[in-house]
C-alpha cells in the first residue's frame, strides 16, 4: 500500500509513503504516526488505515476517522472502505493523500549474490519512528523477548515504560504497545514486587473500556515486566499545560467518564481502589475523545487490613496517607483534579489550615462556578464520610453542575 501527499493545488505529489507487510498505518501531525502530516489542519492522530483481510493477491484497506473533517473523494466520511485512487484530504480544505495499492517496488542497487535485499531507510524525516518506504521501524533501542523498544515513554519510581512493537502478530493485538519495567533498584525490594505483581493481577480481571488492556506478563533475567494496550493521545496534565483552564462542560463531561470507570472499579468483589488518580493518569485518547485511567501500581483490593502509605501530594486524601484508603479516597482525587481542570493551578495551592484543620481554600476562586465548588468542598472534605460515598452520586451532582 502507497500514499501520497500531494501538492495543495495540482496533482504532483510532494511525498510517498510504501508499506508492506502492515495491518495499520496512523495519519496525523503528531510524530507518533507512521505517516506525519506537520500542517496545523491535521489533527495529531487524524486517522488510521486498517487492513481487513489477510489475501496476499488482494488488499482490502478501510478508513477510520475521529478528526470529523475527513474527506474521501470529496464526501464526508468516519469510516470507509477504500479503493485504489482514492484522494483523502485531510480537514476541509487540509492536504490531500492518494491511496494506492500494490505500488511499484523501489529501484535499489541490486545486492551482491547470498545477501538479502533490504531497505536502507534513506530519505526518512528524523522524527518519524517508521521508515515511509518499508513501514519498519527506523530505531530500535534493544529488544526484550519479541518486542522491539522503539521510545521511553515514562520513567517512575517503580518502573519504566516504552513504546515497543511486537515481531509476533496475535489476533487482536495491536502491533504497537507499552512495555512496562521494573527498575532494576526495585527488583530486590519485596514491597516494590509484591505492588507490580498485584497491578498484573489486578489488571488481569479488568475489563472496561477506559482501561488498558494487558495482554502479556513475563519475567526476563529476574526482571517482571507487564505489555498494555497503547493509548495514543496526551493526559489531561499536559492538555492543561498547553491549553490553560477547561471549559466547565468539558471538565464535567471527561470527570463523568472517570466516574464512570471508578463506579466499575469500586463495584468489584472486593472493591478496587487505584489510590494514584490525578490528571497526569488520565488519557484522553486522540481519535475519539474517550478518557482513559493508567498506571494502576498503586492499586489495591479493599480491605480491612491498613495498608503501604501511597499519596501524591495536592491528589490524595488523608486516610490515604496514613494507609487507610477507601473507595471515597478516589473519589478526593477526582475533586482534586476537577480543581486543577479548572483552574490550572496544583490544588497545594488551595489547601490551607482554615481553623478547623486543613481544608481547599475556594471562595475567592471567582473563576469556579458556584455549584462545582461545592462539589469540590464536598469532594475534599478530609472526613471521607462527608464526601460522595459512590461514584454514581458525584455523576449525578457533576452532572447537575454543568447543565
Amino acid at each position: 500500500m502507497r500514499l501520497t501527499l500531494l501538492h495543495p493545488h495540482k496533482p504532483t505529489p510532494i511525498q510517498r509513503w510504501q508499506f508492506r507487510a502492515v495491518t495499520q498505518v496512523s495519519v496525523g501531525r503528531s510524530q507518533y504516526n507512521h505517516v506525519v502530516v506537520p500542517d496545523l489542519l491535521v489533527s495529531r492522530f487524524h486517522l488510521a488505515l486498517h487492513r481487513v483481510n489477510t489475501e496476499p493477491s488482494q488488499e482490502v484497506w478501510q478508513l477510520h476517522s475521529s478528526a470529523g473533517s475527513t474527506l474521501l473523494n470529496n464526501q464526508l466520511v468516519s469510516r470507509a472502505t477504500l479503493t485504489p485512487g482514492s484522494t483523502i484530504r485531510l480537514g476541509l480544505t487540509g492536504p490531500r493523500l492518494y491511496f494506492e495499492l500494490s505500488p511499484p517496488k523501489i529501484a535499489r542497487r541490486r545486492p551482491r549474490q547470498g545477501i538479502a535485499r533490504h531497505c536502507d531507510h534513506q530519505g526518512n524525516p528524523p522524527e518519524h519512528l517508521f521508515c515511509i518506504y518499508c513501514g519498519q521501524p527506523l530505531k530500535v533501542l534493544k529488544t526484550i523477548r519479541h518486542y522491539q523498544v522503539l521510545k521511553v515513554l515514562g520513567r517512575g519510581g517503580m518502573g519504566t515504560t516504552f513504546l515497543v512493537r511486537s515481531r509476533i502478530h496475535t489476533a487482536g493485538h495491536p502491533p504497537l504497545q507499552v512495555l512496562k519495567q521494573m527498575n532494576a533498584n526495585m527488583i530486590q525490594i519485596p514491597k516494590a514486587r509484591e505492588l507490580f505483581e498485584r497491578e498484573a493481577r489486578v489488571l488481569r480481571s479488568l475489563h472496561h473500556p477506559g482501561i488498558p488492556q494487558l495482554f502479556d506478563t513475563f519475567v526476563e533475567n529476574q526482571r517482571p515486566y507487564l505489555v498494555m494496550e497503547w493509548i495514543q493521545g496526551q493526559s489531561l496534565h499536559q492538555w492543561v499545560c498547553q491549553h490553560g483552564p477547561v471549559a466547565t462542560r468539558q471538565a464535567g463531561e471527561w470527570l463523568l467518564q472517570v466516574c464512570n470507570i471508578l463506579n466499575y472499579l469500586h463495584h468489584r468483589t472486593p472493591p478496587v481502589i487505584h489510590r494514584d488518580l490525578k490528571p497526569s493518569n488520565l488519557l484522553l485518547r486522540a481519535r475519539d475523545q474517550r478518557l482513559f485511567m493508567i498506571d494502576f501500581g498503586a492499586v489495591k483490593e479493599m480491605d480491612a487490613v491498613s495498608g503501604t502509605r501511597i499519596a501524591v501530594e495536592g491528589y490524595s486524601a488523608p486516610e490515604q496517607g496514613l494507609g487507610r484508603p477507601q473507595v471515597q479516597s478516589d473519589l478526593y482525587a477526582v475533586g482534586a483534579t476537577l480543581l486543577f481542570l479548572l483552574t490550572a493551578q496544583n490544588p497545594m495551592q488551595f489547601y490551607k489550615n482554615l481553623g478547623r484543620g486543613y481544608r481547599m481554600e475556594l471562595d475567592d476562586v471567582l473563576t469556579l462556578p458556584p455549584a462545582l465548588r461545592l462539589v469540590i468542598q464536598r469532594l475534599t472534605h478530609p472526613n471521607p464520610g462527608r464526601r460522595y460515598q459512590t461514584a454514581w452520586e458525584l455523576a449525578q451532582a457533576l452532572q447537575d453542575g454543568i447543565s
